[in-house]
């Protein structure tokens, strides 16, 4: 199996039990979770030799963060300590017409005070296949984007693919900032994957008159911005998830791809999800399932259909893990969404 890199913050995830409001809860579930942590254990539980990288705080919170990693066999042992603190979010899901909300209390956090030399780069890319990353750590703090670029140099300089994921976050920083410092880490980017919010937010292209809250989606919006994309960065693939919001409930599923090679587009299977049961992490968990495609030696839109199938299957799943193996996803690429219990 591959090797895999990724790098991002783990945080400690307090959710409300249930659809209750923040106002309403007396106690927190605790889970936790993060962009490229959620990959990693993706990637894992297909088989493939996980590594994530961050710093947590030498406590016993830290402590939980690395022992939920390594329950679901991600290689650990490249993870500094030390920092003041493991950031948190609040979590309140919602239901039907009313949105889930996410607070943060993640300031200081240690992944967003670590620096290049609280790692070994060239011993963690040695016999590396795959790196990912996410628009989330460079929007930490300045020296966490810093330690991002450094991370993606040693990665390109020891021959790693690179893929980003680029995930906006408006309340941890703007447009502009976004745009001025993940257009820079582009160069280092082989496989580019967001959806079509973060194509605006974060690199300025917006796919034609989509509008997802109404369930609109104009397919060739992307195309054309796909190709804009590959003819300013170079990407190899271009991929979008596509989320029709019908309610937080109840979501249309599917993908698009770009082949810079084969100068192609490819729109996937779509799927429709209702109830959801938990969204938070869907996109880590489709990005996982693309690069577990393009491992496994799968052609461009057979892994995009993998990616599909595998989040739309931790939409069923509490929690920000995907906790499916390749049994799973394949049954769903194979058509065997009939959820009846198996015996």
């Amino acid at each position: 199996m591959a090797r895999v890199i990724t790098m991002g913050e783990i945080m400690l995830r307090l959710s409300t039990p249930g659809n209750e409001k923040f106002i309403q809860a007396d106690e927190f579930d605790v889970n936790y979770g993060g962009g490229e942590a959620n990959v990693a254990v993706s990637l894992a539980n297909y088989g493939h030799d996980a590594a994530f990288v961050t710093k947590v705080p030498k406590n016993p919170i830290g402590e939980c963060a690395v022992a939920a990693l390594r329950k679901y066999g991600v290689d650990t042992k490249h993870i500094a300590k030390g920092g003041e603190r493991l950031g948190i979010y609040f979590l309140e899901t919602g239901a039907s017409m009313r949105a889930s909300n996410v607070v943060y209390d993640r300031a200081n956090s240690s992944i967003a005070t670590a620096v290049a030399e609280d790692f070994d780069f060239d011993a963690i890319f040695e016999g590396a296949d795959w790196f990912h990353f996410t628009g989330i750590t460079p929007a930490v703090s300045d020296a966490a984007a810093v330690l991002t670029e450094a991370a993606c140099k040693a990665a390109k300089a020891h021959g790693v693919t690179v893929s980003v994921d680029l995930n906006f976050r408006k309340k941890l920083w703007s447009s502009e900032k976004a745009q001025k410092v993940m257009s820079n880490l582009m160069q280092y980017v082989d496989v580019c994957i967001g959806n079509e919010e973060d194509a605006e937010k974060v690199l300025g292209f917006k796919p034609g008159n989509t509008d997802v809250t109404s369930g609109n989606l104009e397919l060739q919006g992307y195309v054309d911005i796909f190709q804009q994309m590959v003819e300013k960065f170079n990407f190899k693939y271009v991929i979008s998830s596509l989320r029709e919001s019908y309610s937080a409930s109840h979501n249309g599923w599917s993908a698009c791809i770009y082949s810079r090679d084969d100068k192609e587009f490819y729109h996937s299977r779509k799927y429709d999800i209702s109830p959801i049961v938990d969204r938070v992490g869907g996109g880590d968990s489709f990005a996982g399932g693309v690069i577990c495609g393009f491992l496994d030696g799968k052609n461009w839109k057979d892994a995009l259909e993998y990616g599909v199938a595998a989040s739309a299957l931790k939409h069923t799943i509490p929690g920000d893990f995907n906790l499916v193996n390749r049994a799973d996803v394949d049954g769903l690429v194979g058509g065997d969404g009939s959820g009846r219990v198996q015996r």
